[in-house]
């Protein structure tokens, strides 16, 4: 790690709960951290992973299946693109359940892709700087 490298010091504090070599891949695409891409990426995972949290509890309030579904599918792609493989797969699952109207179970799903989901971000917020 050089000390001209913060996003190194990032990588560190993220992994775990973040499956490193995600983090490392994206740190690759800006060398030496000049650019700020990984805390660039990661803070917009975060705004965004907000929103989409207060759109499920919503969808979830309202029955709305498909809302659940929508949010499900989003989730799982950022996710995965940072590295949250347990929230990705969770998302992933709940998106399958929900595309089949599988109900049985979904709920007790649901409430631990929202837990594992506020737990990474009550982690990830502290870490970031601001922008």
């Amino acid at each position: 790690m050089t000390e001209n490298d913060p996003s190194q010091a990032l990588l560190a504090a993220l992994s775990p709960p973040l499956d490193a070599q995600a983090l490392q891949r994206l740190n690759e695409l800006d060398p030496g951290g000049r650019h700020g891409l990984l805390p660039k990426v990661l803070r917009t995972f975060d705004s965004s992973s907000r929103r989409l949290l207060e759109q499920l509890v919503a969808a979830r309030a309202a029955g709305d299946l498909d809302g659940q579904r929508m949010v499900a599918h989003t989730l799982k792609s950022s996710s995965m693109s940072v590295g949250a493989l347990r929230l990705s797969q969770l998302c992933a699952d709940a998106e399958q359940r929900l595309r089949e109207q599988r109900t049985e179970g979904l709920p007790a799903l649901l409430d631990d892709l929202e837990s594992e989901c506020r737990q990474l971000l009550n982690t990830l917020q502290p870490l970031l700087p601001d922008a």
